[in-house]
């Protein structure tokens, strides 16, 4: 009996070294758990930082295209009006305010005596962009009532186009321009005559 005995001591004893020994690697596999759940914790938060800054980066690259793009139109603007024989004598550009509780802008306005182009800028021009720019140029002379007897049209500006949006545009009255290189140009037919608004 007693050999029975030291046996079953003995199997206790490996038994409670293992116990001990699984108990003391599952404290440091759970150490390395938390380890790298803090190296996961600081991994996103650096990458919602690199994700803030990149869309600071790009709202300003698009902030900037987009005066390049107005820029790039307003310069022969005047020109390409006055050989449609809409006479503009000057062009206003970014006309921004807020009209019963509501921002609105205008990128380019172009103006005579008489006849006012108001014209809506983009890089890449979309059906929602035209159908947009149509509800605010309806809004036109409640917000500048100084042009209440002034003929008020329409024009579009671009550099590419999506879903035929320069078509769209067309339809509903708008002249088109397109901008391209170090230049633009109007795009519609020469007996296009552009809806006043």
């Amino acid at each position: 009996m007693a050999a029975t005995t030291k046996t079953e001591k003995l199997d206790f004893e490996k038994v409670w070294l293992l116990v001990q020994e699984t108990a003391k690697r599952f404290q440091e596999t759970d150490k390395k758990f938390q380890e790298t759940d803090k190296k996961f914790q600081e991994t996103d938060r650096q990458m919602k930082e690199t994700d803030k800054k990149l869309r600071q980066l790009e709202e300003l690259f698009t902030s900037q295209w987009g005066k390049l793009m107005e820029k790039l139109v307003e310069g022969d603007l005047l020109k390409l009006l006055n050989a449609r024989g809409l006479k503009a004598n000057f062009v206003h550009s970014r006309t921004k305010g807020t009209f019963e509780n509501k921002k609105f802008e205008f990128d380019l306005i172009a103006v005579n005596g008489d006849e006012i182009v108001v014209v809506e800028v983009k890089t890449t021009l979309r059906p929602d962009d035209v159908k947009d720019f149509i509800k605010n140029l309806k809004l036109f002379k409640q917000i500048f009532p100084k042009y209440n007897d002034n003929k008020i049209y329409g024009a579009v500006a671009y550099l590419t186009t999506a879903s035929k949006s320069e078509i769209f545009a067309e339809q509903q009255g708008l002249l088109v321009i397109r901008a391209t290189g170090s230049s633009a140009s109007i795009v519609n037919s020469p007996d296009f005559i552009p809806k006043a608004w």
